[in-house]
């Protein structure tokens, strides 16, 4: 797994903090009702955030099913669910500010969170849209932060169409929104660039997988 390397701009004497979302989060409106809203730096002095990850979490290698043969996924993950303490204090900060933000859409609190390692370029996430729970038929959202070496999200229609791209770097923050998950897909691609690892935070309401 590559290094990470600190950015300067992420250095906070302070400790890791959160920047405003009101003002400062932008909509990206989709089609078909989903939306995307996205807001680069929200989490500030986040190298802290990224240590804590990489080294206390404890990761697992899962392996599925894929063309009747079992496969590596390609990425770590850990799963923190309704009650279970998140690993730094201020991604409970997270969770409870974008809980308060969102609640007249969202009208319930997020509660779940999903992380991915992703070490190296090699690690990815196939298309897909969040489809295992209630979003495979309810408008619901999936707020992501992310920490660590920049990689891009995108997204497309489902059945076909162009892509968007949001470029998910240190501390970056997207949500997506609306129909998103069941009239959309996501992906995070490989790279053949050198990259250090990356780690992605899902908060999900409950039902939303």
């Amino acid at each position: 797994m590559s290094a990470y390397q600190p950015s300067m701009l992420d250095l906070d004497d302070a400790g890791p903090s959160l920047g405003p979302l009101p003002g400062a989060v932008r909509r990206h409106v989709l089609t078909r009702g989903a939306w995307v809203d996205h807001l680069p730096a929200w989490v500030r002095g986040s190298d802290a955030v990224l240590d804590t990850l990489l080294s206390e979490v404890p990761w697992r290698a899962e392996r599925r099913t894929m063309y009747d043969s079992e496969v590596d996924v390609p990425r770590l993950l850990c799963w923190y669910g309704p009650g279970r303490p998140l690993p730094h204090p201020v991604l409970t900060e997270a969770r409870a500010t974008l809980t308060a933000h969102y609640a007249p859409e969202l009208g319930e609190p997020f509660v779940t969170a999903g992380m991915c390692l992703y070490r190296d370029g090699r690690d990815s996430v196939a298309w897909h849209g969040d489809t295992l729970g209630r979003g495979a038929h309810t408008d619901t959202m999936v707020a992501i932060v992310s920490f660590g070496s920049p990689r891009p999200l995108l997204l497309r229609p489902r059945g076909g169409g162009d892509s968007v791209r949001f470029p998910l770097g240190h501390g970056d923050l997207v949500v997506m929104g609306g129909s998103c998950q069941r009239t959309w897909e996501h992906t995070v691609p490989k790279t053949t660039r050198p990259v250090g690892p990356r780690v992605s935070v899902q908060f999900r309401p409950t039902g939303v997988a």
